[in-house]
């Protein structure tokens, strides 16, 4: 046995392409990656010159743009390399890079979406206090608290996970370094770190999921005293687009985590964990902002100053 700490390497096995269909998976990725990076980018700068989206939703919801970019930008990449180039082998530092930040940028995801379904609770179900309550100063609170935790959760397990010996295999059944995979090609008691890991999964996404259910229980239950038809609709559409991305985003967590698993199981986790790596960074935006008037009237409003500028000049 010897110890991975040393300046070693591991193989990525990546994903699997038909040597006919890797160009299409390559344009497929690439042109994921290029929508996620233009729609959050975009996002984020509207809410930028809009002043009427300088709200603590929006505040939040650039937040998850940032997060959005990050957690793409630390997979999909090294799916473009290793699809373009034979070697798909990573460095000791690269791969405690990667897996430092994919892990942090997930967890921040999970609790800044809390966050967002706590702001809808305050605006729907404490109207009268919402500005007391979600204060400039509180909202950068939260936020930083959310990226701290995250940050010092993650340094925590890549530090934990890289003390491990590694003497099964420098292959790694994945497309990034993640933390399962390796549990499964090391020789150490893998106990205790997986009960580490299971329990910061439960300390960050557990807590943010009940969190965001007990938000939603409030807001329906406040939603359901109101009288009015249109008075609901319109309590309920300020939800709308946070719901979908929750129940995306944490449909495909559920899948991933809360299910059987075994050394087979890691070639469908893989594939699993591309949706909420890369699909869901590049929905997000998109579905905030097709649900959102203010959004939309902003981008149309703004293109077509551009545009008309363009032609006058």
């Amino acid at each position: 046995m010897f110890n991975q700490s040393s300046s070693s390497r591991f193989i990525l096995l990546g994903l699997s392409f038909v040597p006919s269909l890797k160009v299409l998976g390559l344009l497929a990725f690439l042109g994921m990656y290029l929508v996620t990076l233009i729609a959050n980018l975009l996002l984020i700068i509207m809410v930028m010159i809009n002043p009427k989206l300088q709200t603590p939703m929006y505040f939040f919801l650039t937040n998850l743009s940032i997060v959005d970019i990050g957690l793409s930008t630390t997979v999909v990449p090294k799916i473009l390399k290793n699809t373009l180039f034979k070697d798909t082998s990573v460095s000791l530092l690269e791969c405690a890079i990667q897996m430092h930040f994919h892990l942090a940028f997930g967890g921040i995801e999970c609790l800044i979406l809390a966050i967002m379904a706590y702001d809808r609770f305050a605006a729907i179900c404490k109207p009268l206090h919402y500005n007391t309550i979600m204060s400039k100063k509180m909202c950068i609170c939260m936020a930083a608290a959310s990226w701290i935790a995250s940050f010092i959760n993650s340094i925590i397990h890549v530090i934990y996970t890289f003390q491990m010996f590694f003497c099964r295999s420098h292959h790694v059944n994945h497309f990034s370094c993640e933390i399962p995979p390796f549990l499964q090609i090391s020789c150490s008691d893998t106990w205790l770190h997986e009960v580490a890991t299971y329990f910061s999964a439960g300390s960050i996404a557990g807590l943010s999921f009940f969190l965001t259910l007990i938000s939603y229980i409030h807001i329906v239950s406040t939603i359901l005293k109101i009288s009015f038809t249109d008075g609901r609709y319109k309590a309920l559409s300020t939800c709308a687009s946070h719901i979908i991305v929750v129940t995306v985003y944490y449909g495909t967590v559920m899948l991933l985590y809360l299910r059987p698993h075994s050394n087979s199981s890691l070639d469908i986790d893989k594939y699993i964990s591309i949706f909420y790596s890369a699909v869901t960074p590049m929905l997000n935006p998109i579905i905030y902002s097709v649900r959102n008037k203010d959004v939309k009237g902003t981008i149309k409003k703004n293109l077509f100053k551009n545009v008309l500028q363009s032609r006058l000049c």
